[in-house]
């Protein structure tokens, strides 16, 4: 009898070890997310066909996943898009129109706390972590659990700090925030140029020394690819070369993350997101609302999509992100495109005597996210998504003031500059820009892509042009004879679109 219970003892004693070593192993919680956004990060890469851009890992992911090519920002502004990003909800609805920081404090209302991704997704009983470039407002809205700190101009940095995060021993499954800073401008000027006017770093060390644990990709002038909102200049080029070259440190902090989540058998166990705040820190990119500025590349590699290694034509948007996050957790209530388990924003805000009179948010209320979920139509290239993309800028930095609203289908595009007698205001980085600089300082008549100088600064009421027919955005059919009826069609369709979305800057129709 002894023996019996001494062999029964031990049995219990290595099946309890192998179900340990199987938590701690091959039975990790499922359906993770890490959601990666660079900032200011135009589709630069080897998947969208960019000749030069050394980007393997985000490549790799896309061939085994879905990679969107008509993917876009609701506006090219940093603080205003991540405000999207985590809500799903346009900036005239969640409030926050320009930057978080400093003096520009710009918030969202409290009210958005019901829809955020971090609050969301923890009602939903994930971990939640942020690493990274936050720039959002305020914290108690958009508030992660574990938040963890690295240098955001060096990814793979930030992915190694992240990996106790990831491969924490929980049964919980994990959402992961992974900001960068890169290819934003930044780090001072390269003093080894060639030009008088001397070009940004982009956040890379100078005289070609490199982040700790990057291999530092370099990039030739004459190699790179010029985009059709830029003057094929030396002081583009010398800009350009600089940008490519943050691209690819950020290529190697995925390519990081990557290894981390294979190496604890969390590859097959997590939806990996990749895209951008908006286009690249170029004038003609961000905070335009042109082309340069909205579209963003987006891949999405779900382990449980049977169908991989899609292109996508289908039209998303920033606004999708988080109800789309949300559906991969199974929290979205498909029928009221809410999350199943919402904050009770009144109830959460009654003790918080600061908040409970004031910033809650519109009169209305927040009845439902302005995005819808792509998860359904990840593995099928023919499905369609939205019929017309709507963006809206208002702010950047708070002296920018220049709203702009946008309609946009495959075959046309409508925006309405609704400051247009004002000068367009420039960003102090992308006004000192040497690409930008190189061609006001010959005259306002000198080319700038596809404008002059002074068209790029002074711009009509309305911009409308035949996008599918015109990608570059070059030929403005506004005041065309010809296009008067289509004109007319597509702006009341943007009036609809703002009537729908609760946009405030719908009064500037009746006045101004």
């Amino acid at each position: 009898m002894r023996n019996d219970n001494s062999i029964m003892r031990n049995s219990i004693f290595y099946l309890a070890s192998f179900f340990a070593i199987g938590l701690a192993t091959g039975f990790a919680a499922e359906k993770n997310v890490i959601f990666i956004i660079a900032d200011d990060e135009s589709p630069t890469l080897g998947c969208y066909g960019d000749p030069i851009a050394k980007t393997p890992a985000i490549d790799a992911i896309a061939a085994d996943g879905t990679l969107f090519r008509s993917a876009f920002a609701t506006t090219a502004s940093c603080s205003a898009s991540r405000s999207v990003v985590m809500s799903g909800l346009h900036n005239h609805l969640n409030g926050q129109y320009g930057h978080a920081h400093s003096f520009h404090k710009f918030s969202s209302f409290h009210n958005v706390i019901s829809y955020s991704l971090p609050r969301v997704m923890a009602e939903e009983g994930y971990r939640t972590g942020h690493i990274g470039k936050y720039h959002v407002a305020p914290e108690e809205v958009f508030h992660y659990e574990t938040y963890m700190k690295a240098n955001s101009r060096n990814p793979v940095e930030m992915a190694n700090t992240a990996k106790e995060f990831i491969t924490a021993d929980s049964e919980k499954p994990f959402l992961l925030y992974f900001g960068t800073s890169d290819p934003h401008r930044g780090g001072g000027k390269d003093q080894t140029a060639e030009s008088e006017l001397k070009p940004d770093l982009f956040g890379n060390k100078p005289n070609k020394q490199s982040h700790e644990g990057v291999e530092e990709v370099f990039y030739k002038l004459d190699e790179v690819v010029i985009p059709h909102f830029l003057s094929d200049t030396q002081e583009t080029r010398e800009e350009l070369v600089q940008y490519y070259q943050s691209i690819s440190r950020v290529d190697q902090g995925i390519a990081e993350l990557v290894k981390i989540l294979k190496e604890a058998d969390l590859y097959d166990k997590t939806m990996i997101i990749f895209t951008a705040d908006h286009g690249m820190a170029f004038a003609g990119g961000k905070t335009t609302v042109y082309e340069g500025g909205l579209r963003v590349p987006f891949v999405v590699r779900n382990p449980y999509e049977e169908n991989r290694g899609i292109e996508h034509e289908a039209m998303i948007s920033h606004v999708d992100i988080t109800p789309s996050i949300l559906d991969f957790a199974g929290g979205l209530d498909h029928k009221t495109n809410q999350p199943k388990k919402m904050v009770d924003a009144k109830k959460y805000w009654k003790e918080k005597e600061y908040a409970n009179k004031e910033n809650l948010g519109p009169r209305g209320g927040i009845k439902q996210y302005h995005g819808k979920s792509w998860l359904p139509i990840l593995g099928t290239p023919d499905a369609e998504h939205w019929n017309e993309i709507f963006a809206s800028h208002t702010f950047h930095e708070i002296q920018m003031y220049y709203p702009m609203r946008v309609i946009r289908d495959k075959e046309y595009k409508l925006i309405w500059n609704i400051a247009h007698g004002l000068p367009y205001p420039f960003a102090s980085d992308l006004w000192a820009a040497s690409s930008f600089q190189a061609q006001f300082q010959k005259s306002l008549d000198a080319p700038y892509g596809q404008k002059s100088v002074g068209e790029y600064i002074n711009r009509p009421k309305f911009e409308f042009f035949k996008i599918g027919d015109d990608p570059v955005e070059a030929n403005n059919l506004a005041n065309d004879p010809a296009y008067a009826e289509k004109l007319d069609e597509y702006q009341k369709k943007l009036k609809a679109m703002q009537k729908k979305m609760n946009d405030p800057w719908i009064t500037k129709w009746e006045y101004e």
